[in-house]
């Protein structure tokens, strides 16, 4: 029996010596607990509103402060005219508009009164929660407003969808599964390449041999940016002819953006190989940053809007959100690249920066 004792003692002596299994065993729990109970959420928050009321009546002064009171709804901006309000949806402004007809409070006793909501239907589930959300704070108000002798019809807004009328979730997942399959491939398949030929002992005959150190990290890299080229291509054939998803916007400014995507994955799986000096660790350290984070993060399945700040935060610092973002404007909304210039530059910056990085904290001397 002592010597059962001591073995499970020595296993326990042996775990605690391990900082990174130690990590695996008590925080990934940690993480996971706090991403998925703070990330997946069905909760409408922080909904942007645009309002056009050309009435401004005691009746729609009362929706709009009802809808504002919320955490679900903030009305962001009031427009005169239907043209700034297109404007405001092309800029990714408001995700939903409340339009009123005229003399809406005097119609409202007659039955005439109207109302129009028009709502980004890129992602169909959020946009019906949002329209359901609405609705019955519009029905709250004229229940409200008229006495219950007055019989007249259940104000009933019609509902205009954007981007994405026939409601096809399609249209949702492909741009987010883009992102996902092209930052695998090139971060986490690049470090892993790399960091076996450390493992092996063959990156220390690479570095000796008369080619640039710094040729032949780009050279493991070339092949991973090929392959994800024409993983891209599938992609968007797939996407258009299969699964029948539009490509609104500019095919060439798509791929230029996939290409800078593509750039700023390959120099995080650098910067992956320069901290690790095992396969295992590479593997962990990408599925750690990488796989959940994109995939819970990145407004991939769940919107960002919806998430606390520190977790939206977070996500302003993993790329595949803005490529994402990108991607949608570009394929389903079909706005101009001028219009996706915040995201363009924040995906630029972020390939200096990990380029610049990688490369100063990649050593050329294996010990």
């Amino acid at each position: 029996m002592k010597q059962f004792i001591a073995f499970i003692r020595k296993e326990f002596y042996h775990i605690f010596r391990d900082k990174r299994t130690m990590l695996i065993l008590l925080g990934m729990p940690v993480v996971q607990i706090i991403l998925f109970g703070f990330a997946i959420t069905t909760e409408v928050q922080h909904v942007r509103v645009g309002i056009l009321d050309p009435s401004h009546d005691v009746v729609t002064r009362r929706i709009i402060d009802r809808l504002n009171a919320g955490e679900q709804f903030s009305v962001t901006q009031a427009f005169h005219s239907n043209q700034e309000m297109q404007q405001a949806f092309s800029r990714n402004e408001i995700d939903l508009s409340v339009v009123f007809n005229e003399r809406f409070a005097d119609r409202l006793y007659t039955g005439e009164a109207q109302v129009h909501l028009m709502v980004d239907a890129t992602d169909p589930n959020t946009a019906t929660m949002q329209v359901n959300y609405a609705s019955g704070v519009i029905a709250a108000v004229q229940t409200e407003f008229l006495p219950p002798t007055v019989k007249v019809k259940r104000l009933v807004p019609e509902i205009k969808l954007l981007y994405n009328p026939q409601m096809k979730s399609v249209y949702n997942f492909v741009p987010g599964v883009m992102g996902l399959i092209l930052m695998l491939i090139c971060a986490m398949m690049t470090s892993i390449s790399i960091v076996r030929e450390k493992e092996t002992g063959t990156m220390e005959i690479l570095l000796a041999s008369p080619t640039r150190p710094l040729f032949i990290i780009l050279a493991k890299a070339v092949p991973y940016f090929v392959l994800s080229f024409v993983n891209l291509g599938t992609i968007l054939l797939l996407s258009v002819f299969v699964l029948h998803v539009p490509i609104a916007g500019s095919l060439c400014a798509l791929i230029g953006l996939s290409l800078l995507f593509i750039f700023v994955s390959l120099a995080l799986g650098l910067l992956i190989s320069s901290i690790t000096q095992t396969q295992v660790a590479a593997m962990l350290i990408s599925g750690l940053m990488l796989m959940t984070p994109t995939m819970l993060l990145s407004g991939m399945i769940f919107p960002v809007e919806s998430m606390p700040w520190l977790l939206h935060l977070i996500s302003d610092f993993i790329p595949a959100r803005w490529y994402i973002q990108a991607v949608r404007k570009i394929m389903i909304e079909g706005v101009s690249v001028v219009l996706i210039w915040r995201e363009i530059a924040v995906l630029g910056t972020m390939a200096v920066v990990l380029i610049t990085v990688s490369l100063k904290m990649f050593k050329y001397r294996l010990e």
